[in-house]
């Protein structure tokens, strides 16, 4: 019998499954591979030849996990049968999510041992599926990872990976590792004990093979008589210490924002007091449940399709052949721009890294000496990593150098009289069909590229600090911007590996302009009489990675003072002042309180550690009672004003696909994860409702809530923005 996605081989009584699924870069889990494993099962149990066997992969990666597409179809037809059949379609529902759970059990107890050989990228269900084999065996090197990354797209492991983790790991060890959706080495998933052993890649079969012959026990441990869990009976001395703890963390830390956590959490405290069996019908259940939550339905689709879509090319113009950046310049050697050298040589790109003064490009060349450092120490890189990407950047003075680049990007200080000289001296040296790209975080495009000999060939690049970390790019097109310098950017962006987003031209684009409202509306808080420390856990509560005065702390208010500034004076008398001038005037220009910059803002910095300046109340009066406010307002103003601010982007033209809204508001600011980023926010809670809320918020705050013409247009029917600016589509795969 053939296969699609497998070849099946038997050798001296061992069957070898190799996965390779064709015209594939990376195997997936889909419908058919789940049936055909099935299948494989059933013929290698039935063969009294074969006494174990090997799954591997033909890729250099093992799998990227399930193709999460399957669920969103799942889902679908829950939805479309619910109405008339409730109760049939939550047995589908149910029935269709555990199907992989029930395949690998049935691997698991099927009496003959298999053994996983993995290689490189072991993801999601490809996690669950090696933790129900007998044993694996995982190739040696940086190139092997493993994880169970589901709660990052707002589930949970739901094929197994929930009981068999918890019944082989250290309690503590096993649960980070499940509720941070956490990335294993070969090394320390051996420590956890979930991995056997090791081996070269190239041998690592061979290797599986001599395992199999030395002899793999085909029962499971939690299938005997008398198996203990690795950190004790639930009910016991060390059970009422750990897991009121756990509980407790988990609030902390997620603030019960996440469905998919939490089924998590109950999944594997109610898992463990019962047998496997019973423990995977539990967690089945709870899997279902998420499933069915608005906020696993918005992270799917944000953080794993639209992404998805977004890195393959989604935004690219069509008929532009490859434009692919093999040689690259980087104007200004300051913070951003080493981070942007760091990235670019790390893709293998070759980078010319020019400052004013060579003392000043040397620096920025050594923050990359720095970031390689600090991998080498943690295993991560080599020397000769380190020497390859060194030798890919080099620092100078001279603009002459960048002859035969085919991307010039600009990171100097946000002043235009700076941008314009610089563009000017590197567009002389600059060969014909370069392109040139601005990194400004907030000065129009358009106004920049008038400094330009050629307006068609500028873009904007809008990196995010720190570079190496951030994974969002912010493309922004000019308006005489051309499709071969969109197209550069894009391929430029994707080689590497970060996320694109594209936006047309205006103050703040995107991205800095939600977040000033995320920092404004807190100082605003501040004014009405908030307590700092109130603003900030409401912040957190809300879902954001921070508090709004911690942004603007690391953000640098004199730089938010410095784009305030230079917007008054590019507006005139059309320029709106709010009590935020005076808030940051008085913190920057008459107490130079700079933020993390200078150890001193909202917060005082001692090192890593910080606390709330006590002069606050000196600069926005005294806080009134915190319990004189409502908590679940305050968490709505400062997400109801990012998502309002990004509707009137939307509006304006400035964006205009919602994946882009959504992917970058979550990747760019942290906008709550959990609701699948600002336009799903609204969406969620559906346009009507949502107008109804700021009209409340404008008559008890201002004007600054006031629902755009957009909002209320699409409120009269209770549209939704995934539904009237629908993107066009194709299949996406993990």
């Amino acid at each position: 019998m053939t296969y699609k996605n497998f070849t099946l081989t038997t050798d001296d009584g061992i069957a070898l499954v190799t996965w390779d699924m064709a015209g594939k870069s990376m195997n997936v889990i889909d419908m058919s591979v789940m049936d055909e494993l099935d299948a494989i099962i059933d013929r290698i149990v039935a063969d009294e030849a074969v006494t174990g066997a090997i799954i591997t992969s033909g890729k250099s990666t093992f799998t990227g996990g399930a193709d999460l597409t399957m669920l969103e179809g799942l889902l679908g037809d829950f939805h479309r049968t619910r109405a008339d059949d409730p109760e049939g379609a939550a047995r589908m529902l149910f029935d269709g999510s555990r199907r992989l759970s029930l395949i690998y059990r049935k691997l698991e107890t099927c009496g003959k041992p298999f053994v996983a050989a993995l290689n490189g990228t072991t993801m999601g269900g490809g996690t669950e599926l090696a933790l129900a084999c007998h044993a694996r065996i995982a190739a040696e090197g940086d190139a092997f990872k493993m994880a169970l990354p589901e709660v990052k797209v707002g589930l949970f492991p739901g094929a197994g990976g929930t009981q068999r983790v918890m019944r082989m790991c250290d309690p503590q060890q096993g649960l980070q590792f499940l509720l941070q959706g956490r990335t294993l080495d070969a090394r320390k998933a051996k420590a956890m004990g979930l991995i056997d052993a090791t081996a070269p890649a190239d041998t690592l079969v061979d290797a599986a093979r001599e395992l199999l012959k030395g002899g793999v026990d085909a029962v499971k441990p939690w299938d005997k008589k008398g198996f203990k869990l690795p950190g004790g009976p639930i009910q016991s001395p060390a059970g009422f210490q750990f897991w009121p703890a756990a509980n407790a963390i988990y609030r902390r830390e997620t603030h019960d924002n996440y469905p998919g956590a939490r089924g998590l959490l109950s999944a594997v405290y109610e898992g463990l007091q019962l047998s496997m069996d019973q423990a995977l019908t539990v967690e089945s259940r709870f899997f279902a449940h998420v499933l069915q939550t608005p906020e696993a339905a918005a992270m799917i689709r944000s953080l794993f399709v639209s992404m998805q879509e977004l890195n393959k090319g989604a935004r690219r113009p069509e008929g532009v052949s490859d434009r692919s950046v093999k040689k690259l310049g980087v104007l200004g050697a300051g913070f951003m721009g080493a981070g942007i050298a760091y990235v670019s040589a790390k893709a293998g790109i070759e980078v010319v890294l020019i400052d004013r003064d060579q003392a000043a490009a040397d620096k920025g060349k050594a923050h990359s000496d720095e970031l390689m450092s600090k991998a080498i120490k943690r295993g991560r890189a080599s020397e000769a990593d380190k020497e390859k990407l060194l030798s890919l950047i080099t620092p100078t003075t001279d603009y002459a150098q960048l002859s035969g680049c085919d991307l010039v990007i600009e990171a100097v200080f946000e002043d235009r009289e700076i941008k314009r000289k610089v563009t000017e001296q590197a567009e002389a040296a600059m060969g014909d069909g370069a392109i040139y790209a601005s990194n400004t975080s907030t000065l129009p495009i358009t106004s920049l590229a008038q400094a330009s000999s050629r307006p068609q060939d500028f873009i904007g690049i809008h990196f995010f600090s720190p570079v190496d970390k951030m994974m969002l790019v912010e493309v922004i097109m000019g308006e005489e911007t051309g499709d071969e310098a969109l197209a550069t950017a894009l391929d430029f962006v994707r080689a590497i590996r970060k996320t694109p987003i594209v936006v047309n031209d205006s103050r703040g684009f995107y991205t800095s302009r939600v977040v000033m409202t995320y920092i404004r509306e807190g100082l605003l808080m501040l004014a009405d009489g908030v307590p700092a420390a109130m603003v900030e856990t409401c912040g957190k509560m809300a879902g954001m990675p921070v508090g709004p005065l911690s942004l603007g702390d690391e953000v640098a208010l004199d730089l938010a003072w410095k784009i305030v500034s230079a917007t008054r004076k590019d507006l005139g008398e059309a320029y709106k002042p709010s009590p935020l001038d005076a808030i940051l005037e008085e913190m920057v220009v008459k107490r130079e309180r700079f933020g993390r910059k200078n150890a001193k803002g909202f917060y005082d910095y001692q090192g890593r550690d910080k606390a709330l300046w006590p002069g606050i109340p000196e600069v926005v009066g005294e806080p009134k009672p915190a319990e004189s406010f409502d908590v679940t307002e305050l968490k709505q103003r400062l997400l109801v004003m990012q998502a309002l601010e990004t509707a009137r982007i939307f509006e304006e033209g400035c964006l205009s696909d919602v994946r882009e809204a959504d992917v970058g508001s979550i990747l760019g600011f942290g906008f709550a994860p959990y609701s699948g980023g600002t336009l799903s926010y609204i969406d969620g809670m559906g346009t009507r409702a949502f107008v109804e809320l700021c009209e409340r918020f404008t008559q008890a705050h201002g004007e600054r809530f006031a629902p755009n013409a957009l909002l209320i247009d699409m409120a009269k029917t209770d549209d939704r923005f995934y539904r009237r600016f629908a993107p066009a589509r194709e299949t996406s795969a993990a």
